[in-house]
């Protein structure tokens, strides 16, 4: 018999509320505001070095909570199309 820990517990909570959230939300999943560090750097395919230049010269806005950086998920996609490349 397998017992559950209580990180188990705490994973089904997180699980359980965010379910309900989409169903409240009429199904439609809400977009995060804003991103972590990790999350970014996939979103940009970039690494750490090119995500705190891009963090240092303003280009996307952040914030900082204790040791976790937090993006913009606005300014992330601001950027993007800014600087889209158009195929001559």
């Amino acid at each position: 018999m397998n017992l559950a820990t209580r990180e188990d517990i705490k994973l089904w909570k997180k699980e359980m509320i965010n379910e309900l959230k989409y169903l409240i939300n009429g199904g439609v999943l809400q977009p995060k505001k804003w991103i972590k560090s990790n999350e970014v750097k996939k979103i940009l395919a970039c690494s750490s070095g090119t995500l705190q230049n891009l963090r240092l010269n303003g280009t996307i806005e952040f914030t900082k909570i204790g040791g976790t950086l937090y993006y913009s998920a606005d300014s992330i996609n601001e950027t993007l199309e800014n600087n889209k490349i158009n195929a001559a």
